[in-house]
């Protein structure tokens, strides 16, 4: 893999992160290898610029933190198709990000070398529509049209978690009723806190706080979970990775619906409106580097199932030492 140009964001306010930056910006420009740093985080988005910054390409992007910094990158980096080294320095996280350990031996010649593997990973994108005859009219008036009759009323927005949608308020706890269609087909009425339109990588995030399924991340799949319904028989739903799912706000005339992309928000649903979420064409790389990194020794480990809790010293089927 050629390294002409490299970017690379850490963790703001994080000595850890920003020394881990340090080291690796310099190991790079000394094999001639142009590098631009930046810190991510809650006050600072580095990658509009990164993409303004240079017409040359971006060949990789070195993310040091937890996996909300990976987050971010995916969302701005997926759709340029950069690949991106998630490393785990200052985050708290690491379903997505890699230990910093495959820093230790100097990484840079083993990636242009090409002895690493790039994983695929699905991501959503969700768009507000809106019917042009009706503008803020009644949502329920609009429906039937079919989403070819209206037109969109924002940007296109990427997650490689999940699509949220709830009502927000400061002066109280406001519940939401979303009508759900799948590939123009009514599926549902949630009415509760809201809903999750999330990839397999996002099901052990907030769709797994809210009692929805994990699924192996590189299954071609949707799953769209209520949050905390006030009917038992609202449950969450796996549906195909090609599914158009659009999303109905109902009953909410003060405009509370909000759009999030992971745990972002984006903008405000107004009346009238509605949100179509779909795959992204295009997939975030994580470059993996690990030899025998397991997604479910991950799993067994961050949320501490059996196995990383009972020590047993030998099974039948797994001697000791075996």
């Amino acid at each position: 893999m050629d390294l002409g140009l490299v970017v690379i964001a850490y963790k703001e306010g994080d000595r850890e992160s920003k020394a881990a930056c340090q080291r690796c910006a310099e190991q790079l420009r000394r094999r001639g290898v142009t590098v631009l740093t930046a810190p991510t985080g809650l006050h600072h988005n580095p990658y509009p610029v990164f993409l303004e910054a240079t017409s040359d390409p971006i060949d990789l992007a070195v993310v040091l933190g937890g996996d909300g910094s990976v987050l971010a990158a995916a969302r701005y980096l997926a759709p340029h198709g950069i690949p991106i080294l998630p490393i785990k320095a200052g985050g708290r996280l690491g379903f997505l990000a890699q230990s910093e350990r495959v820093l230790q031996q100097d990484p840079w010649d083993r990636i242009q070398a090409g002895d690493f593997f790039l994983q695929a990973r699905m991501m959503l994108q969700a768009q507000i529509w809106e019917q042009p005859q009706l503008g803020r009219g009644d949502p329920l008036a609009a429906r039937g049209e079919g989403k070819s009759q209206g037109r969109p009323a924002s940007e296109v927005y990427y997650a490689l978690n999940e699509i949220c949608l709830k009502p927000i308020n400061r002066e109280r706890l406001p519940a939401a009723i979303m009508e759900i269609e799948v590939n123009g087909e009514i599926l549902d009425q949630y009415h509760g806190d809201g809903v999750l339109v999330a990839t397999p990588t996002g099901s052990t995030s907030y769709t797994l706080a809210a009692n929805g399924p994990i699924l192996e991340p590189t299954l071609d799949a949707i799953i769209i979970t209520p949050i905390c319904p006030l009917s038992l028989s609202s449950r969450p739903i796996v549906i195909s990775g090609t599914a158009r799912v659009d999303i109905w706000p109902l009953a909410d005339p003060e405009g509370l619906t909000r759009l999030w992309t992971d745990g972002v928000l984006a903008q405000s649903v107004n009346p009238g409106q509605w949100v179509h979420i779909q795959q992204a064409p295009t997939p975030a790389k994580l470059m993996i580097l690990e030899k025998e990194l397991s997604y479910f020794r991950t799993l067994r480990e961050k949320l501490q199932w059996a196995g990383s809790r009972i020590y047993i010293p030998t099974t039948n089927h797994r001697p000791e030492g075996g």
